[in-house]
């Protein structure tokens, strides 16, 4: 036996395993000093080959070596080389073989992984180990835990047997995944696991044969974490989802709920992405049966395109339905929300060019009312449009051409043909300081009316089978752009934009056509300039009007905008366009003016802490408000609070809402009243893992709540908890909203919601304010500011 120094010793295992005694002496003292004193990821793209050519350094404070045989180091021994570094009481070398067997207080780290183990056996040549009873924590991807065995097999395989594995920081044991054996590939990012079962605080909580889930950020097949929660309403809810990585451009989220008063759900998430024809999205939801509700099957699905194709074409689709109306009521749904009265089924093929443009599009819908009218179908329209400079930038004609077909399942109203071309001229004028847009349009439609089946008898003799209206169309409108530094604030800037507009429409009798897609437009501030009164073709209002208005805006030192104000109104020349109304008699009201309400808009944002929005109207005639709408919020360091009112008179609703379709309209089975509502709503953090937020709403016209709903949330960096109480208006028993045979529906439910973070479910939850815009809550959360910042 022979013993050395230890300065000597650290040199030494160079020549036992072949490398040249000069190049272990020169590079001895650098190796030990550049050695990482971080557990850090350390893999680079030709870090292991370049490990494997790294000089072995060992330091330790005694040596017995048997030449040709093996190396016995003991003492506070360290064997180096390139990012891998082993302590240990004692290390073997077999000459050999060239195998290093580390014993007694082990420490491992290779850059990819560290462990303290009882022991470690390291094969040099083929840069595989093994580490027994081992405590370890991966450093390039999430994972820790303990084994009886670990192995690697190749480059970034591991081989746990008997082992656990949690995402929970060291000295953080709330959950862990226990297993026979687990297979870790961290190339793949995956880690399989044979015969696991989940432990919650060292307690079994549910076992499978086998299990594949994702351990990092990349889209990896496996289940994702599971979610369990307990609610007064469906009792206990467990909701495991399975992600599918088909292909790089296709995936699948597979999710499983299991609703103890309910039974089970299967939702599944389907997602595309092609080179040609755009992405897009398939979701499926069904339920064999609802035990609570509807003792049958329940489902929902929808699919989504969007897609340009060769840059000119452009595909869309967007399809929705649901098994019942009461389906987004008494589920919660990624298809849709609670509040939610229809949803949409459309399709859209259109091509695009330099001066025209087509589009073929299919429309229908499903409605989530009880006794409500159905909609028309568009059973297809085609659009043709056609635009070009007549005179530089100075005049411009266009041409918009529709051909729509309208069909119903109701005897009591018509299908319908109706074709429309509308030819203009548009003069627009613009420098720095101003505008001005001047056009002349001409609209020109015809209907073909399937009145010979209809069964209402009054309507069937006021329509027409065949239609044919031309209505000319004028519009002139002017705005002026001033701007000045303010003299009684220093330092912020004010413009002025006052602006004008003439329309004159000449009035038609239109009662012999019907309304297919027609809708009175919301007439606030900014609908004060439209060209139109309705949405849609089939009801073109008269005008001789003038609109006027101004806004003025305060922008700080660096262009922020802090304030807004927009005012203005409309004052009728003829009278009687002021009621021009489909609906009703077109006679005008003797007291009434010739002018209409004032719409008021305004924005405020104080020191980016305090916003407030509001609008108004107010009818001159009747000397009151119609429509109210008012929101301050308080913005502070983790958290916000926000108060809401809104107010719509019964008056505003029946004129807006109510075309000649609508007569039959029961709107006291929606509101007696109008709408007068306030609400708070608010949310805090109190640090990064506590959180609590809340929203309260009240209708003062009914005198009663609309929705409670406050929740507390607990986050850590490997799990969560939440608390909910939520006590939600779901709609009036009786005929009569008020009366003494109707009452007010709630729903309460107290929920306890506990979920995983970690691996593929690693991202931190939202903020308190966006968790207000979660499903839970029927109104949602909305910002009460949209200044140009």
């Amino acid at each position: 036996m022979q013993h050395f120094s230890r300065t000597f010793l650290a040199a030494s295992i160079s020549t036992a395993l072949l490398v040249p005694t000069t190049q272990a002496e020169v590079n001895i003292q650098d190796s030990v000093q550049e050695m990482p004193t971080t557990d850090q990821c350390l893999v680079t793209a030709s870090g292991e080959e370049d490990a494997l050519n790294a000089p072995v350094v060992v330091q330790a404070d005694s040596l017995q070596a048997i030449n040709g045989d093996k190396a016995q180091y003991s003492g506070n021994v360290e064997v180096t080389q390139g990012p891998k570094k082993i302590t240990a009481d004692s290390v073997t070398l077999h000459q050999q073989d060239n195998v290093v067997v580390a014993e007694g207080n082990v420490t491992f780290n290779d850059g990819q992984v560290k462990a303290r183990s009882d022991r470690v056996t390291n094969d040099i040549n083929q840069d595989t180990f093994s580490l027994e009873n081992t405590d370890y924590q991966f450093l390039c991807q999430q994972g820790r835990g303990t084994a009886a065995y670990i192995a690697r097999t190749g480059q970034s395989v591991y081989e746990l047997e008997d082992g656990s594995i949690t995402s929970c920081p060291q000295g953080d044991n709330s959950w862990r995944l226990v297993a026979s054996g687990i297979d870790v590939d961290q190339d793949e990012e995956t880690a399989t696991l044979h015969h696991p079962r989940f432990e919650i605080l060292d307690v079994p909580v549910f076992y499978v044969p086998y299990l594949t889930m994702p351990i990092g950020d990349t889209r990896k097949t496996g289940f994702l974490f599971p979610s369990l929660s307990y609610g007064s309403s469906d009792g206990l809810e467990v909701e495991v989802p399975f992600y599918w990585n088909i292909a790089p451009e296709y995936d699948m989220t597979l999710t499983t709920l299991y609703m103890q008063q309910r039974g089970t759900k299967l939702d599944a998430d389907f997602r595309y992405l092609t080179d040609g024809w755009g992405q897009g999205e398939i979701k499926t939801e069904y339920m064999n049966s609802d035990k609570k509700y509807q003792d049958e099957a329940r489902w929902g699905y929808q699919f989504q395109h969007d897609g340009i194709i060769n840059k000119h074409w452009v595909v869309k689709a967007d399809y929705s339905r649901v098994s019942d109306i009461d389906y987004f009521r008494d589920l919660s749904s990624d298809l849709g929300n609670r509040e939610d009265g229809q949803l949409i089924q459309e399709g859209q093929v259109k091509y695009r060019s330099d001066f025209w443009d087509a589009s073929l599009t299919v429309r229908d819908f499903q409605i989530l009312l009880p006794d409500e009218n159905k909609p028309y179908r568009l059973l297809p329209q085609f659009d043709l449009n056609y635009y070009t400079p007549l005179w530089g930038d100075y005049v411009n004609f266009d041409v918009k051409s529709q051909i729509s077909r309208f069909e119903v399942e109701d005897t009591d109203r018509p299908n319908a043909t109706r074709v429309h071309i509308e030819p203009g001229l548009t003069i627009p004028l613009s420098n720095t300081w101003a505008t001005w847009t001047t056009e002349a349009r001409v609209l020109s439609t015809y209907y073909s009316q399937d009145i010979s089946n209809l069964t209402d008898a009054s309507l069937k003799n006021q329509l027409d089978e065949n239609v044919s209206r031309v209505i000319p169309e004028f519009r002139s409108h002017a705005q002026l752009y001033l701007e000045r530094d303010t003299t009684f604030i220093e330092g912020y800037t004010q413009t002025l934009e006052p602006q004008i507009q003439y329309l004159y429409i000449p009035e038609e009798d239109q009662s012999n056509i019907y309304d297919y897609d027609t809708t009175q437009l919301q007439t606030d501030y900014y609908g004060l300039f439209r060209s139109r009164r309705y949405s849609g073709l089939d009801f073109i209002a008269a005008a001789n009007q003038f609109s006027y208005g101004a806004s003025t805006r305060f922008f700080d030192d660096d262009y922020k905008e802090r304030l807004n104000i927009s005012f203005g109104q409309i004052y009728y020349i003829n009278k009687d366009t002021k009621f021009n109304k489909k609906s009703q008699d077109n006679a005008s009201d003797s007291s009434a003016t010739n002018y209409s309400s004032w719409a008021i808009e305004t924005d405020f944002n104080y020191n980016d802490y305090l916003f407030y929005h509001g609008g108004i109207q107010y009818d001159v005639d009747l000397g009151e408000m119609q429509l109210a709408n008012s929101t301050l919020e308080y913005q502070y360091e983790g958290g916000f609070i926000q108060g809401n009112y809104r107010y719509v008179t019964l008056d505003y609703i029946t004129n807006t809402v109510q075309n000649n379709d609508d007569a039959r309209t029961d709107w006291s089975r929606v509101t007696r009243k109008g709408i007068s509502q306030a609400g708070i709503v608010t949310a805090y953090e109190f640090n990064p893992r506590w959180s609590a937020s809340g929203q309260y709403y009240y209708d003062l016209n009914e005198s009663n709540t609309l929705e409670w709903l406050a929740s507390l949330r607990y986050q850590s960096d490997c799990w969560y908890i939440g608390f909910t109480y939520s006590n939600q208006l779901l709609g009036w028993e009786g005929d009569v909203i008020g009366s003494e045979d109707a009452s007010p529906e709630y729903e309460n439910n107290i929920s306890v919601n506990f979920g995983i973070q970690g691996f593929a479910t690693s991202e931190r939850a939202a903020t308190a304010a966006k968790e207000l815009d979660g499903s839970d809550n029927a109104i949602k959360y909305g910002r009460p500011f949209y200044l140009n910042n």
